[in-house]
């Protein structure tokens, strides 16, 4: 396995199963926003993997994908009440966050474009493309794993399909519960990957078309 991607949208449960993993011994990166970061991180989630999981399909051969899955009549309150509490380091001219991370969020949500930003019908309506996009993307595939967090048998297949054998806790932890949003950040953890991470190439993301033609074979 090249890396492991969560692809589940946030507020699926993307730092639950973040920490679970770092018990596997995985270097986890909780969002990732330079290059220097997916080749320290072995599993990477949240943005811009949700986004961005066909170029990093791509790049990475031999990758393996977790769809995580939520209720909507719960998943839709949560979304909401991120997107309000984010909205201002959404802006994309004033906002402080990423661009990366910016771009991430208004390509599945629509920032910029509808005027319906927090409507449940909107939320509902990039939630389920979304869903359509990744599973139609995968169709005929055994390298993505559908999972929902909250059903008890969500890690031990988790980690069936890992090729792993289970340690310790067989429940994913509940973590960003409510209108918390900070888990990751108050989580310590010696194999925790930095989203900003600084190589050679200092905070550069990927040009994802010159990377690709990198590994593309040559045509005679």
């Amino acid at each position: 396995m090249n890396k492991l991607f969560i692809i589940g949208l946030p507020r699926t449960g993307t730092t639950s199963i973040s920490v679970a993993l770092l018990q596997y011994n995985f270097k986890v990166a909780h969002t990732a926003f330079t290059k220097y970061a997916f080749e320290l991180a072995d599993v990477i989630s949240d943005a811009p993997c949700f986004s961005d999981y066909k170029e990093l399909d791509a790049l990475f051969p031999g990758s393996k994908f977790v769809y995580l899955e939520r209720d909507l009549d719960k998943w839709i309150p949560s979304a909401q009440m991120l997107l309000q509490k984010m909205e201002s380091r959404l802006h994309p001219q004033t906002g402080v966050f990423s661009p990366v991370l910016k771009r991430s969020f208004n390509q599945v949500f629509k920032l910029y474009s509808s005027p319906d930003l927090y409507t449940e019908e909107h939320l509902k309506d990039c939630y389920l493309k979304h869903k359509s996009e990744v599973l139609d993307y995968f169709t005929g595939r055994n390298d993505l794993i559908s999972i929902n967090i909250s059903h008890q048998d969500s890690l031990p297949r988790l980690i069936e399909f890992l090729g792993l054998s289970i340690e310790g806790r067989t429940l994913f932890p509940h973590l960003n519960q409510g209108r918390h949003v900070a888990g990751w950040k108050e989580f310590k953890h010696p194999n925790k990957v930095n989203a900003n991470s600084a190589g050679v190439e200092r905070r550069k993301f990927f040009d994802y078309h010159t990377e690709q033609l990198k590994i593309q074979p040559l045509s005679l």
